[in-house]
């Protein structure tokens, strides 16, 4: 059995699109299935869309958020609650092709892997700078961090269940899926594909929520900005004792102290910003260490119709 996650966000016009396209692929591979909608809070008429699907179609399950939870949630939500030997995660504006799920499969089958994920080898209808930034991303946190994350991954991937499990066992609330993919390790197939377009709608991720993202991912696995807080803190204390030996020497040989103010006030704007900037490092590990602490739900399921639902998790 194949368990089809699919988180929703404001999605009513591009889920008849998929579920039609999907159906298809999955009668076509003659196994049993269930396509399990993640409903995360969204304010059109996704809801009665998913409803009206599940009378209709007796594969179709989902699971309605109270509120936006956000993406990670809606995924996280996915994994506790399918029940299939092989799950997959899916968005549902097409940009993850269902076509390429028989193939997935077959190269899961031949059990030398335990997952096989996807990855665009090109970004044809990304804006160019965000294209950019993306590419730096992974560079950076696959520097800094212990995490394996392939240029261009998708969060599209067919796994064993052995491997959700894992997933899923990690709870933590701050959740970076890309890297709790890479991290739990297991043996991943990387398939490559073209970029695919949104299908109908508009993408929910700003540039701005791109970057909170990616900030997120460092912070949730490297505990290199907090090194960078103390090499700062080092440099500018040698740098400063640096300065006041040769303001001595000159004093001592010249007779001569450091002219003017404005010198003095650069220098104490710098180290005042080089400051709050450390305290700005140690203040986002202190604020998620915080959201730990308080053990809140990553979820909380309204409406379903899936039965023995983990509603609180």
């Amino acid at each position: 059995m194949i368990s089809l996650i699919i988180p929703c966000y404001n999605e009513q016009d591009a889920l008849p699109i998929f579920h039609s396209e999907t159906t298809k692929v999955m009668n076509g591979m003659g196994c049993e299935y269930e396509l399990l909608f993640i409903n995360d809070g969204s304010k059109d008429e996704t809801l009665a869309i998913l409803k009206a699907l599940a009378e209709k179609d007796q594969h179709v399950s989902y699971l309605s958020f109270s509120r936006n939870f956000g993406k990670e949630a809606a995924m996280y939500a996915g994994f506790c609650n399918a029940h299939g030997d092989y799950i997959a995660i899916m968005d549902a504006d097409m940009q993850d092709p269902p076509e390429l799920l028989p193939k997935m499969m077959e190269i899961l089958k031949t059990g030398e892997y335990d997952s096989v994920a996807t990855r665009r080898i090109s970004r044809k209808g990304e804006p160019p700078i965000r294209s950019f930034f993306a590419r730096k991303f992974y560079q950076i946190i696959n520097t800094i961090s212990d995490s394996d994350i392939v240029d261009g991954a998708r969060d599209f991937r067919l796994m064993k269940k052995e491997m959700v499990d894992a997933i899923v066992s990690m709870s933590e609330y701050n959740r970076f899926s890309k890297g709790i993919f890479g991290w739990i390790g297991f043996r991943t197939y990387w398939l490559p594909y073209e970029n695919v377009e949104r299908v109908a709608g508009e993408t929910k991720w700003s540039f701005w929520k791109l970057f909170k993202y990616a900030i997120d991912g460092i912070i949730n696995f490297s505990q290199a900005p907090l090194s960078l807080a103390s090499w700062f803190g080092m440099l500018m204390t040698f740098f400063s004792f640096a300065l006041l030996f040769l303001i001595v020497i000159r004093k001592l040989a010249f007779g001569d102290p450091v002219a003017g103010w404005a010198s003095t006030i650069c220098v104490i704007i710098f180290i005042g910003g080089i400051q709050l900037f450390c305290l700005g490092i140690m203040g986002q590990y202190i604020a998620k260490t915080y959201m730990e602490t308080k053990q809140r739900p990553h979820y909380i399921i309204s409406e379903t119709n899936v039965e023995n639902v983990v509603k609180l998790k």
